[in-house]
C-alpha cells in the first residue's frame, strides 16, 4: 500500500480546515463589531518578513515584497472596522546597518509602493492621508522624492490617517523634538530660565513627528518578539500591546480580529 506524500497530506488538511477558518473568522468579526470599542490609533510593527522568506526557501529580503502586499490587506481590515488612524513601522534607523543588498531592495520597494499608491485610486477614493515620519536625510533622493510626492497628493484627505515610519527610531525622535523646541526657543529670544520653566510633556509632544495625531492606544507586533525596539517610545506610554507569533506576511484576518478582541477585553486605567 502506497502512503500519501507529506505534500498531499498538507493540501488535504488545508482543504478541510479552510471552511472552518472562514466560519471562525466570520464569528469573530461579528463579535468585535457587536462589542463596538475599537482602537482610535493602531500601531503596527511589521516583523518577520525575512524569517518568513527563509521558511519558503527564498532570499531573506524577498520577504519584504510579501510584507508589502500584506500591508494593503491589513489597511482594508482597519477601514472595515472604522480604525482610521494607523502607524506602520517599515524601516528603523537600525535597519540601515543590514546587508547593503537588502537595504537597497527595501528602499526601492518604498519608492515603488509610494509611486503606485500616489497614482492609484485606493488612497484617493478612501480619503487616505499619508504622513512620513522619521529621518530621510540619508536616503537616496529618488526614494525621498517618491515618499514626499505621496504625502503631497494625499495632503488634503481627511478620512483615514496613515503614518509610515521610515528611517525611524524612538530615541532619535525624542532627540529631534528637544532640538526642534530649543531652536524655537532661540528664535523667540527666550532666556535659559524661561526655556526651563516652559518645558513640559506638552511641549515635547508638540515637536514629535506625530504632533497633531492621537497617541496609539493599541500596538500589534508580529513574529513573536516581545519588545518595542524603540517604536513610538513617547507616544506608547499608556498603549495596550499585543504580540502575535505569526510572521507579518502570514498575518491573517483571523489573527487581526483576535488582537482586536483582546484589546476590547481590556480596561484602560492610565495609571489610575
Amino acid at each position: 500500500m502506497r502512503l500519501p506524500s507529506l505534500k498531499h497530506l498538507v493540501q488535504t488538511w488545508q482543504g478541510l480546515t479552510q471552511p472552518l477558518y472562514w466560519l471562525y473568522e466570520r464569528r469573530l468579526l461579528k463579535e468585535v463589531r457587536q462589542q463596538g470599542r475599537m482602537p482610535k490609533h493602531l500601531g503596527l510593527i511589521l516583523d518577520g518578513n525575512r524569517r518568513f522568506a527563509r521558511s519558503l526557501g527564498l532570499k531573506p529580503f524577498q520577504g519584504h515584497d510579501l510584507g508589502a502586499a500584506k500591508v494593503r490587506e491589513v489597511l482594508n481590515w482597519c477601514h472595515e472596522l472604522g480604525i482610521n488612524h494607523v502607524t506602520l513601522w517599515v524601516f528603523s534607523t537600525d535597519n540601515r546597518r543590514r546587508d547593503p543588498e537588502e537595504v537597497n531592495h527595501l528602499l526601492n520597494l518604498f519608492a515603488e509602493e509610494a509611486i503606485k499608491e500616489a497614482e492609484g485610486r485606493d488612497f484617493q477614493e478612501n480619503g487616505v492621508k499619508v504622513t512620513i515620519i522619521g529621518n530621510l536625510t540619508a536616503m537616496p533622493e529618488r526614494v525621498v522624492g517618491a515618499l514626499r510626492h505621496l504625502e503631497a497628493v494625499t495632503a488634503k484627505h481627511d478620512q483615514f490617517f496613515l503614518n509610515v515610519a521610515v528611517g525611524y527610531g524612538g530615541r532619535e525622535e525624542i532627540i529631534h523634538a528637544v532640538r526642534s523646541w530649543l531652536i524655537d526657543v532661540k528664535q523667540k529670544g527666550a532666556t535659559l530660565e524661561q526655556a526651563i520653566s516652559q518645558l513640559d510633556s506638552d511641549v515635547i509632544a508638540e515637536h514629535l513627528y506625530t504632533a497633531g495625531f492621537p497617541d496609539p492606544d493599541f500596538v500589534i507586533r508580529t513574529s513573536g518578539e516581545l519588545r518595542l525596539s524603540g517604536f513610538l517610545l513617547w507616544q506608547t506610554a499608556y498603549s495596550e500591546f499585543y504580540f502575535c507569533d505569526v510572521f507579518w506576511p502570514s498575518f491573517r484576518k483571523l489573527d487581526f480580529l483576535r488582537a482586536i478582541r483582546s484589546f476590547q477585553a481590556r480596561q484602560r486605567r492610565f495609571g489610575r
